[in-house]
């Protein structure tokens, strides 16, 4: 058994309050069971409760066992000198605030439902499973399944808009700079998404517009500064790089040291790095107003739109320098584009309008919805436990179920486990 649990037992009242009463005979009416409190200090902070007759307002620790509250060094702690009660699941010693006056305690181990109890250790004994409620994932009703997607796609949605505000902070608000990151590490995708960000992280974006009035010129930037255009290759086009990039280092006193370099390794030709680099050069020359035209912008097919670039036409006959391929013109597919809305343009608008005190969430559902899922092994994994949507807004929350719920145990603080837990 974890603390979670009892935390749970705890919070929701999940256990008999039929004669109540403290380790030592006194009796408990529980009037609050307190805030939920997730840093440091007591569990539940501001219950209240009456003993006997007296009514306490103040804060409530949780332990497996009493001895744990000296095991913590909580004794000598005087944010615990305002615990009111101590719950644990086993009584195994008297404990005391550190001006010596005991703690009452309530012991819970009679009180908790063998079915709920049951239902949980269930849970726990599922460690070993892709996620913990595999078998059972599948019978959660829909409703609820749903609410909870939709509130999971919101706080990915935060939590991206954490890392946007956090960059924005650092660049004194330079939004245009913030989204070109962003872009560039997301032109990357998983395997060269660090090496991308790094390039961007190198560049003040001013150069960046400097240097947009041409691809071939952002070409030369960009591969120049990932170390793509070292050695000898007897190729024309590679040369001309070479040399843009050789004046546009001179002019704008750039440095490419400690830059990741890109990977070709395991990847589909369409996804090398130069494909995808010039691509970006493409999308970000001669566009001065491409992030507000995003912004302003409340249409996903006028977003995507402004995603209807190819690669220069160099890369039509080749993946690689100097060594020729057929024909095909890159352009940025639908899928791609689709992922890039999704990690750049979305979090950026939901950032955007949170900025200037807009309300954008009802656009923001009705984009993610009309783009299809992600393509990937963890949202494959769910949909072969239950029929789902086929939807950008239901990838993005299972995504987030999966590395901070399912990964990491927190199945009482997941929707889909408490309601496992309350199923008779």
């Amino acid at each position: 058994m974890q603390e979670d649990f009892l935390h749970y037992v705890w919070k929701f009242q999940k256990f008999s309050s039929h004669q109540l009463i403290t380790q030592s005979g006194e009796s408990i009416q529980v009037l609050s069971v307190g805030t939920h409190n997730f840093d440091a200090g007591p569990d539940f902070l501001v219950a209240k409760i009456k003993i006997d007759q007296q009514i306490w307002i103040g804060n409530i620790e949780i332990h497996l066992s009493s001895s744990d509250w000296y095991q913590h060094g909580h004794e000598k702690n005087s944010q615990y000198d305002n615990v009111i009660l101590h719950v644990v699941w086993n009584h195994d010693s008297e404990v005391y605030r550190s001006n010596g006056d005991p703690v009452p305690v309530l012991v819970l181990k009679d009180r908790v439902n063998a079915h709920l109890l049951n239902n949980y250790n269930r849970l726990m004994k599922g460690k070993d499973r892709w996620i913990p409620c595999e078998p059972q994932f599948g019978s959660v009703d829909e409703l609820p399944m749903q609410l909870w997607l939709d509130r999971l796609f919101f706080e990915r949605l935060e939590a991206k808009a954490r890392n946007i505000e956090e960059a924005l902070e650092q660049s004194a608000n330079h939004w245009e700079g913030v989204f070109f990151r962003m872009l560039s590490k997301n032109f990357g995708l998983k395997v060269n998404g660090a090496s991308f960000l790094s390039m961007a992280q190198s560049l003040g974006y001013s150069v960046v517009r400097k240097c947009s009035d041409a691809p071939l010129t952002l070409e030369a930037l960009f591969m120049g500064q990932l170390n793509m255009l070292e050695g000898e290759v007897y190729c024309a086009y590679y040369e001309n790089l070479q040399d843009t990039y050789t004046y546009l280092k001179l002019k704008h006193d750039l440095d490419n040291t400690g830059i990741i370099a890109p990977m070709f390794f395991r990847l589909r030709p369409p996804n090398f790095p130069t494909i995808r680099i010039s691509q970006l050069a493409s999308l970000l020359s001669g566009r001065p107003h491409l992030f507000s035209n995003l912004m302003n912008s409340d249409s996903l097919e006028g977003i995507r739109d402004c995603f209807s670039v190819s690669a220069t036409h160099y890369w039509d006959a080749h993946y690689n320098f100097g060594v020729p391929s057929a024909s095909r013109k890159k352009s940025l597919s639908k899928r791609f584009i689709d992922l890039l809305i999704i990690n750049t343009v979305i979090p950026m608008k939901y950032c955007y309008a949170k900025h200037h005190g807009k309300e954008v969430s009802e656009q923001l559902v009705n984009m993610a919805t009309q783009i299809r899922a992600e393509d990937n092994a963890i949202v494959k994994r769910y949909r072969s436990l239950r029929k789902m949507e086929d939807s950008a807004l239901q990838s993005q929350a299972l995504l987030q179920l999966k590395s901070c719920y399912c990964d990491r145990y927190k199945c009482l603080h997941c929707e889909v486990g408490n309601t496992l837990l309350k199923k008779q």
